[in-house]
């Protein structure tokens, strides 16, 4: 097993986290057993993601806190518990057909592997709870109050593990679980039960959430599994005769020793946590996404582009059917925005500041080109005084007169593009909603429009696309499959006070799904190009490459990279957009051509002023030509 470190601009001096990553990488490896002997384990401040043959863990600061280790050992031992104790293979031959049920069904098989390790072993249990209680308290989920934004699948989820460890719900998650109970209890409380005698059999396990999916309308019980004989028994490979309770407690016995030997290693940990400054931990994934981290993982960190990369079917939706352009006061109505444009500025309270700060410095700097700059001896225009002494001492000189220069940036529109999937969730999108709310004022006040779109998916992994292309049989190839939802949040000849409140709407739970950049990137490049200005700038910020579980899951693993490479190709070489981008813990300069990475959000002010300021003080100087002045003969 190998250790990286993914981190950019860090040097090559030892620091106080080290030993604290060797430590987490070590318990990951030991409660994984055989499964990680090939397993290469990396930190990054990336959304964390397991894939056979990496694991993603998140970034600690540099100075953690005993609650930001506790968050980094809990998706450790996530990680190893789902590499020791799940059967890939299994889970998806039983997997329901459906959206909503086949969440739910990834979320409660999380739940059983997660229950193994922190019923045998409680500190792996209070890790869990932990990375639960972190990822549950970025989402926002204790201001919940309406069971639509409440996810049945989480609720579920909490519940199965309630049921399997006694453990109650994060207190960050309680809303969702109370929102949820009665109804579960009711439909199915004894089909929660009966999880309980299987948590170590995965089939009869698998066979339990499907009859409690059923209870709950969800998804049908009837032929949970192709390989069923009439009686009901499972058909074995020829040669192998073993019981399932054989094997289910042959594998119980395993994972029991395992977790056994990790007992001491893990203990080890505590020492290493060291007191320090809060700082915010690596992004957590939702239960669904971890779920499918195995598919998804690979997709957000892809390879760079090479010459196999970009060949296959050409990039195309399966249906725009139930795509949507929508504005933030159609999504969500007035009191609603209010309420949460107050909560957002709440939560800014201490990046505010420093942002406003850059931002005045943004605005002096394109103030002080404004300066009036004067063309001279012109044949009209206005009379130039300074020129008189001459007409006094020669008659025959002809009047001078001056003409004020235009600046390229008095004619310029800019295009904030944000991301909003859901790895933006917590801090990235709420300094996101900060600096393209004061950046968008402060560039109003210097004459320059500014545009903030969004874009992320209706659904979860597929919506309604998904089930029309279900509908009809699965043909082959069906491309983007998912439904779009590009929001406008400011349009350019909006004015910023119109505008403000509806930055809130990117707090909004259950907004942050998935991302398709390639399409949401042409979306906002084509109305650029619809603009009036003759200098049209769009800044992408993301923190992550495409991903879209639904659309990966039937097409190639870079086909949404490849369509966004090949819009990028076409913006930067045939448009006259000028393109940007900025990414947050994720390196975009594999994509574009002008890009700046970022490790922390709290940086992402000072890099889009920075980059704003470079672009207008390239052409400072640069007079637009009018072709209607002549120069004095």
């Amino acid at each position: 097993m190998t250790i990286t470190n993914n981190r950019r601009g860090t040097n090559a001096q030892p620091n106080v986290t080290e030993p604290i990553k060797q430590a987490v990488a070590g318990a990951l490896r030991g409660i994984a057993g055989p499964a990680s002997r090939e397993l290469e384990v990396t930190f990054s401040a990336d959304r964390p993601s397991l894939t056979e043959e990496r694991a993603r863990l998140p970034e600690p600061p540099r100075r953690p806190t005993p609650e930001d280790i506790a968050v980094m050992r809990g998706t450790a031992d996530s990680m190893a518990l789902r590499l020791a104790v799940h059967n890939k293979a299994l889970h998806q031959k039983l997997a329901p057909d459906g959206t909503a049920a086949l969440e739910a069904y990834n979320a409660i098989e999380q739940a059983r592997v997660e229950a193994i390790g922190a019923r045998r072993m409680s500190g792996v249990g209070a890790n869990i709870a932990a990375m639960l209680e972190d990822r549950y308290h970025r989402g926002n989920y204790e201001e919940i109050s309406d069971r639509a934004d409440a996810p049945i699948a989480d609720a579920l989820s909490l519940m199965v593990r309630e049921r399997l460890t006694g453990l109650a719900p994060p207190p960050a998650a309680e809303k969702i679980v109370s929102l949820w109970r009665d109804t579960i209890e009711a439909r199915a409380g004894k089909d929660l039960d009966r999880l309980t005698g299987n948590v170590d059999d995965q089939f009869a396990f698998a066979r339990n959430i499907r009859e409690l999916l059923a209870s709950l309308d969800m998804a049908d019980d009837a032929n949970m599994d192709p390989d069923e004989g009439e009686d009901g028994e499972r058909d074995e490979p020829e040669g192998e005769e073993e019981s399932s309770d054989g094997e289910a407690q042959h594998q119980s016995d395993t994972e029991q020793a395992r977790i056994d030997a990790m007992d001491s290693s893990s203990d080890d940990m505590d020492e290493a946590s060291t007191e320090a400054d809060d700082a915010p931990s690596g992004e957590i994934p939702d239960e669904s996404e971890a779920s499918d981290a195995e598919e998804a993982g690979a997709a957000r960190n892809p390879p760079q582009a090479g010459t196999d990369e970009w060949r296959g079917a050409a990039y195309r939706a399966y249906t725009t059917r139930f795509d949507e352009v929508i504005t933030a006061e159609e999504l969500c109505d007035p009191d609603e925005l209010g309420r949460l444009r107050a909560y957002l500025d709440k939560q800014i309270a201490n990046v505010q500041g420093v942002v406003a700060r850059l931002a005045n410095r943004l605005q002096r700097r394109l103030l002080a080109q404004q300066n009036r700059a004067w063309e001279f001896d012109l044949e009209e225009g206005i009379l130039d005084p300074a020129r008189l002494p001459r007409v006094i001492i020669d008659p025959f000189q002809p009047l001078s007169f001056k003409y004020e220069k235009d600046t390229d940036f008095r004619d310029t529109v800019v295009t904030l593009l944000i991301d909003n999937s859901g790895s933006m969730r917590g801090r990235p999108i709420t300094v996101a909603a900060t600096c393209a709310d004061i950046l968008a004022r402060t560039l109003e006040r210097c004459a320059v429009k500014v545009e903030i779109l969004g874009f992320t998916t209706r659904a979860w992994k597929g919506g309604q696309s998904r089930e029309a292309w279900l509908q009809a049989g699965k043909p082959p190839g069906p491309g983007r499959l998912n439904d779009l939802r590009h929001i406008i949040y400011k349009s350019a000849d909006a004015p910023w006070r119109r505008a403000r409140r509806n930055l809130g709407l990117m707090m909004r739970e259950g907004l942050l799904k998935e991302n398709i950049d390639g399409e949401a990137l042409d979306w906002a490049h084509k109305r650029l190009l619809g603009r009036p200005e003759q200098r049209r700038i769009l800044m992408v910020i993301s923190d992550g490459a495409p991903v879209d579980d639904s659309t990966l899951s039937v097409n190639p693993g870079n086909y949404l990279e490849r369509h966004l490479r090949s819009v990028i190709e076409e913006v930067e070489t045939r448009s006259p957009v000028e393109l940007i981008a900025i990414g947050i813990g994720h390196d975009v300069t594999r994509y574009y051509r002008r890009a700046v990475t970022i490790v922390d959000a709290e940086e992402l002010g000072g890099a889009m002023t920075d980059k704003l300021a470079e672009l207008f003080e390239e052409s400072h100087g640069k007079p637009q030509p009018t072709g209607r002045r002549k120069r004095a003969g």
